[in-house]
C-alpha cells in the first residue's frame, strides 16, 4: 500500500464527529507530487523550508517546478521563474484536485517559519481582504496587549506591514483592491492624517462605538504613503477603479500629502 514518503502512514486523516460522539472517520489525504511520491498535506508542508529553497522532492530530490501562463506565488522568496508552480493531485474528502499548485501555500509557510512574528501581520491582511472590522480591532488590541517570548509586531507595525509575498502590498492596498469601503475606512481612520472632518458620519460612528480614538500623531509614516514594489500606493489602484473609488481620488481622500 502506497504511504507518506515523511510519516510512512497510510494516506488518510482521522476526522472525528462534529459533536463528538461519532465515531471518527478516515478520509483520504493523498498529495501526489510529479515525481509519484506521496504525502499527507501537512507531513509535506512540515518540509517547506527546504522545499521552497530547492524546489525539489524532500524524498526523491526530483525537480518539481514547473511553468505555467502566469505567476504563482507573485513573490520573491522563492527563487524561481516567472509564472513557476509545483503542480500537484491531491486527493482529500472532497475529491480530487489535478494540477493543484502547491508552491503558494509551501511558500507561505516558509516564509512564517523564518519570520513567525509575520503571523498576525499575514491574519491582518486576510481580514483585510474579507472587510472583518471587528476583527482587525481585536487582532491590532491583543497585538498592544501582547506579552511573553515569542517574536511579535505591535499595531502599528502590523497596520503598516508590508507583504514581501503579495508585492509588498499593505492592508489598505488589499482593502481598496477588494472594495473594503469599511476597511479602508477604519485603516485611514488609525493610520493617516486624513482630516477629521473629511471621514463619512457613519465610518465615524462606527470607531466611536468600537471606542477606537485617532491618535494625536502618527508614531509611524502615512499607511497612504507606502507604496508596493511597483510604486503603487492605494491611490494608484483607486485611480485604476470607477465609480465610489474614483471619487475618493478626486477628493484626495487616498492622497498622502492631506494632512490634519
Amino acid at each position: 500500500m502506497t504511504a507518506c514518503k515523511v510519516c510512512e502512514q497510510g494516506l488518510t486523516l482521522e476526522l472525528g464527529g462534529d459533536d463528538g460522539n461519532d465515531e471518527p472517520q478516515l478520509v483520504p489525504d493523498d498529495l501526489e507530487l510529479i515525481c509519484g511520491c506521496h504525502y499527507h498535506w501537512q507531513c509535506l508542508l512540515d518540509q517547506a523550508a527546504g522545499l521552497a529553497a530547492s524546489l525539489r522532492c524532500p524524498s526523491c530530490d526530483a525537480g518539481l517546478a514547473t511553468n505555467t501562463a502566469g505567476p504563482s506565488s507573485g513573490s520573491s522568496f522563492v527563487q524561481s521563474a516567472p509564472g513557476a508552480a509545483i503542480l500537484t493531485r491531491y486527493t482529500n474528502e472532497g475529491g480530487i484536485q489535478e494540477n493543484y499548485d502547491i508552491l503558494p501555500a509551501v511558500t507561505e509557510e516558509a516564509y512564517l517559519e523564518a519570520n513567525p512574528e509575520a503571523r498576525p501581520a499575514r491574519a491582518f491582511h486576510i481580514m483585510c481582504s474579507e472587510g472583518d472590522v471587528g476583527g482587525i480591532v481585536e487582532l491590532l488590541r491583543d497585538a498592544e496587549q501582547a506579552q511573553g517570548d515569542e517574536p511579535t509586531m505591535n499595531a502599528a507595525s502590523i497596520i503598516r506591514y508590508q507583504d514581501p509575498l503579495a508585492d509588498l502590498q499593505t492592508g489598505l492596498h488589499i482593502a481598496v483592491e477588494k472594495g473594503q469601503e469599511e476597511v479602508v475606512w477604519l485603516l485611514l481612520w488609525i493610520a493617516s492624517t486624513l482630516p477629521t472632518g473629511s471621514f463619512p458620519g457613519e465610518a465615524v460612528q462606527i470607531a466611536q462605538a468600537m471606542g477606537i480614538q485617532r491618535p494625536s500623531t502618527l508614531a509611524s509614516e502615512d499607511i497612504r504613503a507606502l507604496a508596493d514594489n511597483q510604486g503603487r500606493t492605494a491611490e494608484t489602484l483607486a485611480a485604476e477603479m470607477s465609480g465610489y473609488w474614483a471619487s475618493l481620488v478626486d477628493s484626495g481622500t487616498l492622497h498622502p500629502e492631506t494632512s490634519l
